[in-house]
């Protein structure tokens, strides 16, 4: 029988899942992780999917943990932490922050407390990663009394973000101190500028709206058309919500879809106009990105257009030239993980995300890694 961690992604009709065995090494060092199981379930009652998700579990695998991807941390969670009552009545106040994502997880968590009390849960956050970075670009132009409640650029995608980071020394040790931009590029999308493997600023703020364009999401938006949209069309909040998270983005402007693959495979104007968009608002954030690092070193593609979207990366790249990144085509048609030619000033590389393993490895450290805990 193998000690196993499941980790779980609660999402609005599905719940991702991955098991990893865990394998300890002696002295102390970090666990070898194994991925023996990974699916998602799609019913939106968590109790019902967390049965088919045990049913699911092989029978050698003992559970001793659950690990959770939660979106939002809020200012005082900045590392992975145990959940208890009180954690998640504080993780149930930020869910205005994330009303795509956190009622979601937080009900996950309440199912599997319901159906195993005994099992050890541990929150990782997508924003924790982002709290390295200098106060200053954390910050809006706002009065003070909001910062002071917490209203100040979160960033997301952290959980991505840092797996990146700790991959990408074993891929390249040239990088481990670079300046880099990491692209993660899906459904929802977001840039990260790194130094040395911390985070130096991103595109995303407060909620996961900020920065690029996404699936169904605007990106940046002038607060102004806001104001315009509750004047004119006498929008409400919920109204303004479910049109900045749900009808927007790609499938806005193309009225089609939001599914980048569907996007690049029609000869609708509508479509490419939104590919165009989107790459456009990449290049011009990454833009930002090298200014919040002083110059480019490498620039890394992840998520899932990020690595599975060629024509993508070689807009980008093009438009990325003036920032020395040239792209070897061919190595880029294949997918390798380094597409640019040898001695371009600022390489580009596509590194496959592993979020889950991350939050594996996070449940590890904080409940088993101490002398004694096990």
């Amino acid at each position: 029988m193998s000690d196993a961690v499941l980790v779980l992604n609660a999402g609005s009709s599905n719940l991702k899942y991955s098991l990893h065995a865990v394998a300890t090494r002696r002295g102390g060092a970090e666990p070898q992780l194994a991925s023996i199981l990974h699916g998602q379930v799609e019913d939106p009652d968590p109790r019902a999917s967390l049965g088919a998700i045990r049913a699911a579990l092989p029978s050698g695998a003992r559970l001793i943990a659950v690990g959770h991807r939660v979106v939002h941390g809020g200012l005082r969670y900045e590392q992975p932490v145990r959940v208890d009552a009180d954690v998640l009545r504080e993780l149930e106040r930020l869910e205005p922050l994330a009303p795509l994502h956190q009622p979601h997880q937080l009900a996950a968590i309440r199912a599997v407390a319901a159906a195993a009390p005994e099992l050890p849960q541990v929150a990782c956050f997508d924003t924790a990663f982002h709290r390295s970075q200098p106060a200053l670009a954390q910050a809006f132009a706002l009065p003070r009394a909001f910062a002071d409640e917490g209203v100040r650029r979160y960033g997301f995608h952290g959980l991505s973000y840092e797996y990146i980071a700790s991959a990408l020394p074993r891929l390249a040790p040239q990088l481990a101190g670079a300046r880099v931009v990491v692209a993660h590029l899906g459904n929802g999308a977001s840039l990260c500028a790194l130094r040395g493997g911390r985070s130096v600023a991103t595109t995303m703020g407060l909620s996961a709206l900020d920065g690029l364009v996404m699936g169904t999401r605007p990106g940046a938006l002038d607060p102004g058309v806001l104001l315009y949209l509750m004047r004119q069309h006498g929008l409400g909040v919920a109204a303004l919500e479910e049109l900045l998270y749900q009808r927007s983005g790609l499938l806005g402007v193309s009225g089609i879809s939001s599914d980048m693959r569907e996007l690049l495979a029609s000869a609708d104007p509508r479509a490419r106009e939104a590919v165009e968009l989107f790459v456009y608002r990449v290049g011009r954030e990454l833009g930002s990105m090298a200014a919040a690092l002083g110059g480019l070193d490498a620039l890394v593609f992840t998520g899932g257009i990020g690595e599975h979207a060629p024509e993508i990366r070689a807009r980008v790249c093009r438009g990325a030239a003036w920032l020395g990144v040239h792209l070897d085509g061919a190595a880029n048609q294949r997918g390798d993980a380094c597409i640019s030619p040898r001695g371009s000033p600022a390489s580009a590389w596509v590194v496959p995300t592993d979020e889950n393993r991350m939050i594996a490895l996070h449940v590890w450290r904080l409940l088993f890694a101490a002398p004694g805990r096990r």
